[in-house]
């Protein structure tokens, strides 16, 4: 027997390894990140005021947590990898609860925000190696069950952000919504340091590819930089086009570093493999949905319906809370059909309730959603599990961490890119229809010029009436800018539904994981 089955035998015999307990620290660590990224969007009002915020300091607060996470998951992925995953997992673990407890602490939105970045580094080293930990634990048969279960924890958590969020806000403080991450942080780290048993890849022998991860980190950064201030300049900006042009010859220079490399960061042949590309597409269009839908339906519910956090948090349950359901679902028909059957079916799911959600009309009831809602959730967790086996069933074991931070950067590059790009779509919506709407409405000329020129605040479906504002007036451009918002939504969701059928389409060339049966042969 060589080292590594012996090591692996003794930690069996002396029960620290354990896949289901694993499972459970992986699903503690995945619930952390997604509590805060949902508790803080709940919080922002009162952060606000607070700290004296502007609204574009309250952006970075999420947006600085956003590109440090998404620059660096490959990273800690590969990190995990080299020098061990559970080693990594445990420092990404403890580094986000002491971030946590930083941005409880802060007094300055600088603070807060510095605080955020550094919460993104340490959400980096944790969230690959999730699912490389899982890959490593359980045998071929039982991983599309174990994914399952991990998308459940992380939707839960999703799920239950806003409404614990809005409790905790109310009731304690702001500062609390970070602090729930300490004794959860906690929990994590001894369930790991007891149970977990620790996996690496020993087939590397050569150094770390420093220009490989300067090169990436550097390209993805200019890239979502750009498309998140495509919001501010216009896609058709020279500062935009700059950023994309600067990211393409960035990303350019990291392909030809990583094709000459005798050590790269991510090796290229991983792409040769079908499935594995397709995943990574899938993960990227399937969160370009999630979240552009969840944030924008967001704004139809608090600003055209009135609903107050908490009630708009309640009433996407049938979303997020089905997808805690769905996303174990997904996992045990992925180990029946494999990948391809969820994901196609999960697209198409998603591709009718987009064209269904294009009926939404400014009174349209919550009768009238809720199915919608449901349906979308059923369909997200067939999809996220599926591309997600997709990518990691795909992957060498050895460089189970590199795929899980394929995974991650897909899952966050999608999801910056759904509300970028789907706002600009409902921005440029709104600005086709908001003169015709305001003539439809009886506008007078003149004040229907100063409205045609709030096009962005329109699209959060906020009505621009000042103070004073004679009543029938205040109500014919609200009306306007209502429904103005609803045809920039409506072409919102043409455009998410043309994405996911070709995205059935993109799926029907995924097959399931040949590496799969390489399970056993994790080094440790």
């Amino acid at each position: 027997m060589n080292t590594a089955a012996a090591a692996a035998a003794r930690s069996r015999a002396s029960g620290r390894d354990n896949p289901w307990l694993t499972l459970v620290a992986v699903a503690l660590g995945v619930m952390m990140v997604g509590l805060d990224g949902t508790v803080v969007g709940v919080a922002n009002p009162t952060i606000a005021a607070d700290l004296d915020a502007s609204l574009a300091g309250l952006q970075w607060v999420t947006n600085g947590y956003l590109l440090a996470l998404a620059v660096l998951l490959i990273v800690g992925g590969k990190l995990g990898d080299r020098f061990g995953r559970k080693k990594v997992f445990v420092i990404g673990i403890a580094g986000f609860a002491l971030t946590s407890l930083l941005c409880a602490l802060s007094t300055s939105t600088g603070m807060l925000v510095g605080a955020r970045v550094l919460q993104g580094v340490a959400g980096a080293l944790l969230m690959p190696n999730t699912l490389a930990l899982l890959r490593a634990a359980f045998p071929p048969a039982e991983l599309n069950r174990a994914v399952g279960i991990w998308g459940g924890a992380s939707a839960l958590a999703v799920a239950s952000g806003p409404i614990v969020g809005g409790l905790l806000v109310e009731h304690v403080s702001w500062e609390s919504i970070f602090l729930l991450n300490l004794p959860l942080g906690l929990l994590a780290a001894v369930v790991t340091l007891r149970w977990v048993r620790e996996s690496k890849d020993e087939t590397h022998v050569g150094g770390f590819d420093v220009p490989g991860v300067a090169l990436l980190s550097g390209g993805l950064f200019l890239l979502i930089w750009g498309v998140i201030k495509a919001q501010d300049h216009g896609w058709g900006s020279a500062y935009v086009i700059g950023f994309g042009i600067a990211a393409l010859v960035t990303l350019a220079g990291f392909v030809v570093r990583e094709a000459r490399t005798r050590e790269p960061l991510l090796p290229l042949e991983l792409f040769r493999n079908r499935s594995l590309s397709a995943g990574v597409v899938l993960v990227v269009t399937g969160f370009f949905a999630l979240f552009g839908i969840l944030f924008f339906i967001g704004l139809y519910l608090q600003n055209v319906h009135g609903y107050s956090p908490i009630q708009t948090g309640v009433r996407l349950l049938p979303l997020t809370a089905t997808f805690t359901i769905s996303a174990p679902l997904g996992g045990l028909l992925t180990e029946k059909f494999g990948p391809r059957v969820p994901l196609c079916l999960g697209m198409l799911i998603l591709a009718g309730c987009f064209f269904g959600l294009t009926g939404l009309e400014v009174d349209t009831g919550y009768g009238g959603q809720w199915p919608f809602y449901l349906l979308i959730g059923l369909a997200m967790g067939f999809v996220i599990v599926a591309s997600t086996e997709a990518i990691v069933g795909n992957a060498p074991v050895e460089r189970g961490g590199l795929a899980g931070g394929l995974q991650s950067t897909a899952n966050q590059l999608g999801g910056v890119l759904g509300t970028a790009v789907l706002g600009s779509v409902i921005v440029s919506g709104v600005g086709s229809a908001l003169a015709g709407n305001l003539a439809d409405a009886g506008v007078p000329a003149a004040a229907a010029k100063a409205v045609e020129g709030q096009e962005e605040l329109i699209a959060q479906g906020v009505a621009p009436v000042t103070p004073g504002m004679p009543a029938g007036l205040a109500q014919a451009i609200t009306d306007a800018s209502f429904q103005s918002f609803m045809d920039g939504l409506h072409t919102a969701m043409w455009v998410s539904g043309v994405l996911a059928l070709v995205s059935a389409a993109i799926a029907l060339l995924v097959s399931r994981g040949h590496g799969a049966g390489d399970g056993a042969a994790v080094h440790v």
